[in-house]
């Protein structure tokens, strides 16, 4: 803040000759005035130096991430992930906008092998990549990449999730306790609750019930209040509760993204509620969106 100040003038009548104790009184006051530069050069050397160690502790941070551990539905929630400080000479030499976003435009999916990425087909903007941790690991990590205009990617959030219990297979049968690699459509929604904003078709239906214990004993009811179905062995098009199995029996079915309960599923992919609803809200079959889903390994070959 500023401001403005106006200085009062005052007449003063002559000053008496001073005595000799008065002079020596008035050297004592202008030597003491002398004297006093000394605290403020050590104040200004406690600034620098505070300024110093301030650098130095990093209070200086660029912007967050995102990043996420445990996958499971008791997992902490998401938090922002430590980023290095920016060094000081960093400040003023970064390029400039233009230069930099043709430069970090990502045109393949990070974790997806290039034999992925050749099969997705060219109007799919939307693809949700649900990563697993290892072969034989019911737990995954699940993020929506867009696709721009100009051809990059772009990551949404990657939320904590379970798949199958004994994992995953490339050739999924039907009580194997894995769920199937692939890429898949992802088409029709629905659930037991009311439609939360779906933009794809949805079907709200008392059907959508599970009942009984998980395999950690944890409660399966709720698990089905609202879900995605994965085009797995399914007619396209038909509410998820569409027994029909296109490629027989055998090949199991009825694999879908669905509510998490605590632990591993029998094949389908587990969020817990509040990235289902935003995850129904935000797929649009405008932009065709599919599901790329195996361990990281498989997915990156």
């Amino acid at each position: 803040m500023s401001g403005s100040h106006r200085a009062a003038s005052h007449r003063r009548s002559a000053p008496a000759p001073a005595s000799r104790s008065e002079v020596e009184q008035t050297q004592g006051r202008a030597a003491s005035r002398r004297r006093k530069p000394k605290p403020r050069r050590a104040a200004k050397l406690t600034v620098g130096t505070a300024t110093l160690l301030a650098l130095t502790a990093g209070w200086f941070t660029v912007g967050p991430g995102r990043d996420f551990q445990g996958e499971t539905a008791s997992a902490a929630p998401d938090r922002e992930p430590e980023v290095a400080p920016m060094k000081a000479a960093d400040a003023h030499t970064g390029a400039p906008a233009a230069d930099r976003s043709t430069r970090d435009r990502i045109t393949a999916i990070p974790g997806l092998g290039a034999s992925w990425t050749a099969k997705i087909p060219a109007e799919t903007r939307q693809v949700l990549v649900a990563s697993g941790k290892g072969k034989d690991s019911s737990d995954n990590t699940v993020t929506l990449w867009t696709r721009g205009d100009d051809g990059g990617w772009q990551a949404g959030q990657s939320w904590p999730a379970h798949n199958a219990y004994k994992g995953w297979t490339a050739d999924h049968r039907s009580g194997d306790l894995r769920s199937p690699i692939g890429l898949f459509s992802l088409t029709d929604a629905g659930g037991r609750k009311a439609d939360p904003g779906s933009k794809l078709p949805y079907d709200e239906n008392a059907k959508f019930v599970m009942g009984g214990r998980g395999f950690n004993n944890e409660p399966l009811a709720g698990s089905f209040d609202y879900v995605v179905a994965i085009n797995y062995n399914r007619v396209v098009g038909s509410s998820p509760l569409d027994g029909r199995f296109p490629d027989g029996a055998a090949k199991g079915g009825g694999i879908w993204l669905h509510l998490d309960h605590g632990g591993p599923t029998h094949g389908c992919i587990s969020l817990t509620e509040d990235h289902m609803v935003e995850l129904i809200k935000t797929l649009d079959p405008a932009m065709h969106p599919m599901i790329a889903m195996g361990d990281a390994d498989s997915l990156a070959a």
